[in-house]
């Protein structure tokens, strides 16, 4: 890790250049990521996952104006655009990154596929940190881990073109195969993260 100062103030991050994009395709080289939802972060998430060379697929209701989009982005019906429950069935990293009231309603889907050794992903805090309002309660098998870019699916898709990067904050919040670390990071790199800061679910959800 790296001791940056940043407007004064010392932060510990995971920069690039000790995480290489090498290292992170080598960590998840025999998993599947399921994108499920290609609202305001899927999109930029799983085109830049892609372009860096991590399979991918992507979950979406069928027909929908998502579906339409991720058909006009290059994700092919069958191959690596289905449904959500086909995706969920497939993938071994499930990134759920629905609206916190999509996630709400797709979790009993989410959940019953969530096989052991899988892992399960966001990019915000709130299903887990509410889990008394969401009933979002993964099982104990299962890692959970986050990465939160600060900014848009837009802005974090173009900075990624422009050869940039948009930094992210990053947690674990459940450790079931010894590897949620190295997978958190590794997915931070694949969506196009320039720094990674360490987190937690809570502050995450609830910082400003």
């Amino acid at each position: 890790m790296a001791t940056i100062n940043f407007g004064g103030v010392n932060e510990t991050v995971i920069t690039r250049e000790e995480f290489p994009l090498a290292k992170a395709q080598q960590v998840l080289k025999e998993e599947t990521i399921a994108v499920i939802g290609y609202g305001v972060q899927g999109p930029g998430q799983a085109l830049n996952m892609r372009d860096n060379g991590l399979r991918v697929i992507v979950g979406q209701r069928r027909d929908s104006p998502s579906w339409e989009r991720a058909l006009r982005d290059g994700w092919v019906a069958g191959e690596t655009l289905f449904t959500i429950e086909e995706a969920a069935e497939r993938g071994t990293i499930i990134a759920n990154l629905l609206s916190d009231a999509g996630q709400i309603s797709v979790w009993p889907t989410i959940k019953e596929r969530l096989q052991p050794g899988k892992s399960l992903y966001f990019s915000h805090g709130f299903g887990i940190t509410f889990k008394e309002h969401t009933s979002i309660v993964p099982p104990a098998d299962v890692d959970v881990i986050l990465v939160a870019p600060k900014g848009s699916g837009t802005s974090l898709r173009r900075l990624f073109l422009q050869g940039g990067g948009l930094n992210s904050s990053f947690a674990v919040f459940q450790d079931a195969t010894g590897k949620a670390y190295e997978k958190a990071v590794a997915m931070g790199i694949g969506v196009g993260s320039g720094y990674l800061f360490e987190t937690d679910f809570k502050k995450k959800c609830t910082a400003t």
